[in-house]
This record gives structure tokens, C-alpha cells and sequence, in this order.
């Protein structure tokens, strides 16, 4: 009876062993991990269709050489941009918003950058709207205002108390003499100074600039597509050296007339016609 007891002792101690072991088993089976994707990684993937896009916006390349208007708010179509006649912002026909931009007066090589403030449908002669602030910087002739706008990278801008100027510059400003340096400050605020009165000299001589070709054949195809097309008048080839000419319209000795050496122009789709004064 007693060597019974003892095997039952026996069996009851294996079965709770046994029991005990498959427990451990269950409790430490390594479960199902789920794959997560970080959460710094999600927000870098959800920011880069942003920075794309605004590098395409900010780099374009684009040059023009043409007349600005000069802003007033009693003007047709300008009164409801609002723009800061203090400032230095511009409103251009081919540019969006934010293009970082120099703007330089042809006639005597003044300029200074600047960004584009809103998008603005012109008449084809005008490239620009620029403001009085910008006339007095620039010594702008306001019965000439024969401007050059060309965009900037504005990764190579440098950027430090509202002045804005290429690392380049920085570079040689940084050792030159202080009276050689001069930057041109971006300021909304920035009152316009009184300066005395400018005498300018007009010597009002312009053409407008279709395309320059290396081949003649291209230019004379050009001519003729220009008036059978479109019926416009009074083209003309001019060869500016072995393997570059001109196809252009002019010369125009003022305003008004150059005005009406656009008709039919503004149904072009050419960005490269210019205004080139002679």
C-alpha cells in the first residue's frame, strides 16, 4: 500500500512538472512584431513634393530687357495690388511670386535685387512694374525707364539684417575699402530720400528684338512665317557678325511709336523678344 502511494506522489510531481514547462513555453513564444515606419521618416517624406517645388519657383531663368511701369494706384488694372510705393518689391508678366530678381537700370548700370510681389498681366512692351523707391535708387529716367530683369539663384544670396547680396560680393565687401562697398537695403519701411533733381538726356532710339539666329535661312524663314502669319510688317534681318542674325522690327524714336510696333505682336508666343535700345 505504501509503495502505491509513493508511485502516485511520483506521478503527480511529473505532471505538474510537465504542465509548469509547457506554461514557460506559451508565456516566453516570441509574438508577431509590426513593421513601423519612424515617425522623423514620415514627416521628411511628406516634406519633400513642399522643397521641390519651391526650388522650381525660385530658380527659373529668365531675362528681359524692356520699359517698367511705373506704379500708380490710379492706373487701370495696378489699383488692386495694393503695392508699397516705398518699396522695392516689383510685379512682373512672366514671373511668379517669390522670384528672387536684379533689376538694373541699362541707361547708367544702377541696381539692386529684389523679389517679385505678385504675377501681373502687361502689355507686351512692359516687362515690369516697379515703384518710385525703385526710380529714385536706380536714377530711372520716368520718360525712359529702360530696365534689365534677370532672375537669381537664391541659394547664392546672402542674407543678414534685411540686405541681400551674393556670397561673391560678401566676399570682396569684406575686403575692401568701406567706401567702395555699397548694398542696397530691402526695407518696407525704409522712407524714400529727397535727392536733387536729375537732369536726364533722351536719346530715345529702339527696336524690338525678335530672335537672334546662327543661321541666315533660320532668320529669313522667321521674316516670312512673321508676315504671312501673323501680318506683320516692316520686318528686318540685320547680320551682326559671321553667324549671328537678328530678326527685328524698328527703329522707333519714341514711346508711342514703339507702342505701335507691337500691333499684332501680342499674339506671339516668343520669349525672346526684347526691346533693344541702339
Amino acid at each position: 500500500m505504501q509503495f502505491k502511494y509513493i508511485l502516485y506522489l511520483i506521478f503527480l510531481t511529473l505532471f505538474a512538472c510537465e504542465h509548469h514547462s509547457s506554461n514557460i513555453n506559451i508565456k516566453n513564444k516570441p509574438e508577431k512584431i509590426k513593421s513601423v515606419t519612424p515617425k522623423k521618416k514620415i514627416i521628411e517624406t511628406n516634406k519633400t513634393p513642399s522643397l521641390n517645388k519651391k526650388k522650381e519657383i525660385i530658380n527659373i531663368v529668365y531675362s528681359n530687357k524692356g520699359f517698367a511701369l511705373i506704379y500708380d494706384e490710379d492706373l487701370d488694372n495696378l489699383s488692386e495690388y495694393k503695392l508699397d510705393d516705398k518699396s522695392i518689391y516689383i510685379l512682373s508678366p512672366n514671373l511668379p511670386n517669390g522670384t528672387p530678381v536684379r533689376i538694373t537700370n541699362i541707361i547708367n548700370g544702377k541696381s539692386l535685387i529684389t523679389v517679385v510681389k505678385n504675377k501681373i498681366v502687361l502689355p507686351i512692351y512692359y516687362n515690369s512694374v516697379i515703384t518710385n523707391r525703385i526710380v529714385s535708387e536706380l536714377s530711372i529716367n520716368p520718360s525712359e525707364p529702360y530696365v534689365y530683369i534677370e532672375t537669381i539663384n537664391s541659394n547664392k544670396l546672402y542674407v543678414a539684417n534685411d540686405v541681400k547680396t551674393y556670397d561673391e560680393e560678401k566676399e570682396v565687401a569684406n575686403k575692401a575699402p568701406v567706401d567702395d562697398i555699397m548694398v542696397q537695403s530691402i526695407s518696407l519701411e525704409t522712407e524714400i530720400k529727397e535727392s536733387k533733381t536729375e537732369k536726364f538726356v533722351t536719346n530715345f532710339n529702339y527696336i524690338i528684338k525678335f530672335a537672334d539666329f546662327y543661321f541666315e535661312d533660320s532668320a529669313i524663314m522667321l521674316k516670312n512665317r512673321l508676315f504671312e502669319e501673323y501680318k506683320i510688317k516692316n520686318i528686318l534681318i540685320k547680320k551682326l557678325s559671321q553667324n549671328n542674325f537678328r530678326v527685328y522690327k524698328g527703329p522707333y524714336k519714341d514711346f508711342e511709336k514703339l507702342k505701335k510696333g507691337f500691333d499684332n505682336i501680342e499674339n506671339l508666343d516668343f520669349d525672346s523678344i526684347e526691346i533693344i535700345k541702339l
